[in-house]
């Protein structure tokens, strides 16, 4: 049976907006309160993190809530998944699931689906995010070891190093079978992610607005920026990087 390893890429050196995976968010940090949303996949988690020497609060962030961790290359992230992956002895048909620890308001739900729908269907590469009307935040990708060992071995451009998936979804997309994972509704309007100050502003309002709990669902989200529309002001102006 093939095994599953939900590959989380945490950094401390984001020019935006420096250290913000550890940044305080509901009496933890962004980084805690990212995990403790997918807490179901706890045993499958390794933090892909850097090595620079900037990395040791994510390390010990790791540590405590028993999750896996491998420190890599800095600026190829590709790398640094591929040898995540190799570390905890991943083969061919393994499935990989990539995540973001800027993305604190991710929900379980949505991750679970993802894993389900590319376990079922006849496909490569699964995707959920922006172009499926999701908003972005909500970012998930799931793959086999296969396609990410490939990558590793033939991408070329920094690019697509960096940001880990051109390579399968763009590069050689004709190659493989792809499915963008669809929201029912359109919610792409919304900004999710954590990349700059007002970003970090409007996800302490939502917890705020949830008492600080961290189990409120997907669905519970959007009622709440469809009913409080002012929140979505806060990080109108920041354009996708």
């Amino acid at each position: 049976m093939a095994k599953l390893f939900l590959i989380v890429q945490a950094r401390m050196t984001s020019t935006r907006l420096p250290k913000k995976v550890m940044l305080p968010l509901c009496g933890t940090t962004v980084l805690e309160v990212f995990l403790k949303r997918v807490k179901s996949f706890k045993n499958n988690i390794i933090i892909a993190t850097t090595n620079d020497g900037s990395e040791e609060d994510i390390v010990n962030t790791a540590k405590s809530f028993g999750v896996k961790y491998y420190r890599g290359d800095t600026n190829n992230v590709l790398s640094r998944y591929y040898e995540s992956a190799v570390k905890y002895q991943a083969n061919d048909e393994d499935i990989i699931v990539r995540c973001t620890s800027d993305c604190p308001l991710l929900d379980e739900k949505i991750l679970e689906e993802c894993i389900d729908s590319f376990k079922t269907l006849d496909i490569d590469y699964l995707t959920c995010g922006f172009e499926g009307g999701f908003p972005r935040g909500m970012d998930v990708e799931v793959f086999r070891f296969k396609l990410l060992k490939d990558a590793y071995l033939n991408a070329k451009s920094d690019y697509e190093k960096e940001h880990v998936t051109p390579y399968i979804h763009t590069t050689k997309k004709d190659e493989f079978k792809i499915l963008e994972y669809k929201n029912k509704y359109d919610h792409s309007k919304y900004r999710l992610t954590l990349d700059e100050q007002e970003d970090y502003i409007l996800i302490k309002e939502i917890y705020k607005r949830f008492d600080n709990r961290l189990d409120f669902s997907y669905d519970e989200l959007i009622s709440l920026l469809e009913k409080e529309p002012e929140l979505l002001k806060i990080n109108e102006k920041i354009k996708q990087k």
